[in-house]
């Protein structure tokens, strides 16, 4: 948090160059990162948004986003703990799991006891869902043309724009709705609010003594 009360956010999503089936494993790690969106923005005291940018990077520009991830006061993703931060920190220098993450669907699996997919969250509380799937960003990724790669960048920052849509519904409305796995409508209640600055301790003059 700067000075005045601002915050930075940071809203990503990566896609990958292999399956899991391609590597004969369970490591995101080592799938492969073939690019990485992500929409940066500064928000008041109250959480509104004061200016945003969407940027995407190729491997060729991975030391140009660390600084996002670094500065951000919260990092957002959907099933980022479970995939897209461990992805990340197969090509990052230091430790990404360290940095400040906050993952929409391990709340939704907090509270309702079960992964729901982002498709059927983003279909539900905004009206639109995902333009692909997981399949269709390796299958740019490896035909590598500049129209497939056009395709991949697109999909990448949609699934921003689905997650930040998500995110801050869930903000708004302390509410997120979709369909479960036996196409059942619910509606769950969500906490996304910052934790409450910690008062300064206060010192024990008598230990001090000593």
């Amino acid at each position: 948090m700067t000075d005045d009360g601002k915050r930075v956010e940071v809203i990503f999503d990566i896609e990958t160059k292999k399956f899991f089936d391609d590597i004969n494993a369970r490591r995101p790690e080592d799938l492969g990162i073939s690019i990485v969106s992500a929409y940066r923005r500064e928000v008041d005291r109250d959480l509104k948004e004061i200016s945003g940018e969407m940027k995407s990077f190729w491997e060729a520009n991975f030391d140009d986003m660390w600084s996002w991830f670094e500065e951000a006061d919260r990092i957002i993703g959907y099933n980022s703990l479970g995939f897209d931060v461990p992805a990340m920190n197969g090509v990052y220098k230091g430790d990404f799991t360290k940095l400040n993450h906050f993952d929409v669907m391990k709340i939704i699996k907090d509270v309702f006891g079960h992964r729901i997919k982002l498709d059927s969250v983003a279909k539900e509380c905004l009206g639109m869902g995902k333009i692909a799937g997981g399949a269709d960003a390796v299958m740019w990724w490896a035909k590598g043309d500049a129209e497939s790669l056009a395709n991949l960048k697109k999909y990448c920052e949609m699934d921003v724009e689905v997650t930040k849509g998500v995110y801050d519904y869930g903000m708004k409305n302390k509410t997120l709705k979709f369909k479960d796995h036996w196409n059942e409508p619910r509606e769950i209640e969500v906490d996304f609010s910052y934790p409450k600055s910690e008062a300064p301790k206060k010192i024990d003059l008598q230990m001090g003594l000593f």
